[in-house]
């Protein structure tokens, strides 16, 4: 659709194929969201004429014959593929065009965590099994769909014996690991690819730490490789969860925002000006409940934000979310490292951006000089 960039789509139950040529024609525009904040969704539209195949393809198949149709979407650019999204389609909606004999289909989907939230299991007993080891027998049932688990043990082994209590599970699967990753700090979300057929279930926690991808340049005439990059700076919007441990006599522990996996970004950070207590942790081990209380003071340190958009071909590759990026040209206040948040991608014919969120924890780089 773009030059410089191949686009791939397959469609098919359980073991999509490639479309044939007769749909990817028709096909007008792709959009994919990747979040940090919930699951990743796409949406394809198509021009859909009354004598199209479409209508068998995607309108019959939405029906009771065949449930579940998975969706597997591809970008090749300068040679390098990378998987947009593998899930599954939800709707269908077709409306009606400028014209009697043409209509517009659109189909919206999820990841393939949609999946896990189709059937529920409640009941299904562990006996002494660690919180990773359910974790991984969970994900294991949709090894069919090519999802492959990445299971972090947490730092701590709570292995209940069977005579004293065998946990058991309550409601969805994908409810049950996010309360589960919820427990212990952790973030649960399923990210497509490697290969085309596969995704990695990861659960365990939020890491931002790595190898930044290529820099975001901005006020940098020939080598600016952003459309647009704007930032706020929002000094109340960081927190600080207090945990209260009693022994004969309750003492307040307040919890910090960074941890190993978790390092500052920004050199200087804004006070907090919220405290509160964090409730209902009683039941927990001290361990559990302050792996909680740092994931909880983590989410609420992100006091710089950054959105904008880019042209693909002009930044040379794809921004991925969930890692690290660079910022040059912003200014002394804004360059340095980010986390990406968020990344939507919008194909159309001779067209691939992507609009973008970053957040880190505070003013002025870390580091004196970024990677290219």
């Amino acid at each position: 659709m773009v030059k410089g960039v191949n686009l791939t789509l397959m469609i098919g139950p359980a073991v999509p194929l490639p479309v044939p040529q007769v749909v990817l024609e028709a096909l007008t525009g792709v959009e994919v969201t990747t979040t940090t904040e919930g699951p990743s969704v796409f949406q394809l539209t198509f021009n859909l004429s009354t004598r199209s195949p479409l209508n068998t393809l995607f309108l019959f198949s939405g029906g009771a014959p065949i449930p579940l149709i998975r969706v597997i979407i591809v970008a090749t650019i300068n040679g390098s593929p990378e998987v947009l999204m593998d899930g599954v389609m939800t709707n269908h909606e077709v409306s009606p065009g400028s014209d009697t004999g043409h209509s517009t289909l659109t189909v919206t989907g999820e990841d393939l965590s949609r999946v896990m939230d189709y059937i529920d299991f409640s009941g299904i007993p562990y006996p002494a099994m660690p919180v990773e080891a359910r974790v991984a027998m969970i994900i294991a049932k949709y090894a069919f769909l090519g999802i492959i688990p990445m299971v972090i043990p947490t730092i701590f082994t709570d292995v209940p014996f069977p005579t004293d209590k065998i946990p058991k599970q309550k409601g969805k699967d994908l409810g049950y690991i996010k309360y589960l990753a919820k427990k212990v700090g952790y973030v649960f979300y399923v990210d497509p690819g490697p290969a085309p057929g596969t995704s990695i279930a990861y659960w365990g926690p939020e890491i931002k730490i790595g190898v930044p991808q290529p820099a975001l340049n901005i006020n940098m005439d020939a080598h600016t490789n952003v459309e647009s990059l704007t930032f706020s700076y929002n000094s109340d919007a960081r927190a600080m969860p207090i945990l209260w441990i009693t022994k004969k006599i309750p003492i307040p522990i307040p919890v910090p925002d960074i941890s190993l996996l978790n390092p500052p970004l920004g050199l200087v950070q804004p006070i907090p000006k919220k405290i509160y207590q964090m409730t209902g942790l009683a039941k927990q081990s001290p361990l559990e409940a302050a792996l909680e209380g740092l994931a909880e003071a983590a989410r609420s340190a992100e006091a710089v934000t950054g959105t904008g958009s880019l042209d693909v071909l002009r930044y040379g590759r794809i921004l991925k979310a969930r890692k690290l990026v660079g910022v040059r040209g912003a200014g002394t206040a804004f360059d340095g490292l980010y986390y990406v948040k968020m990344v939507k991608h919008t194909i159309k014919r001779g067209e691939y951006k992507q609009n973008y969120e970053l957040g880190r924890n505070g003013l002025i780089s870390i580091l004196p000089r970024l990677p290219l």
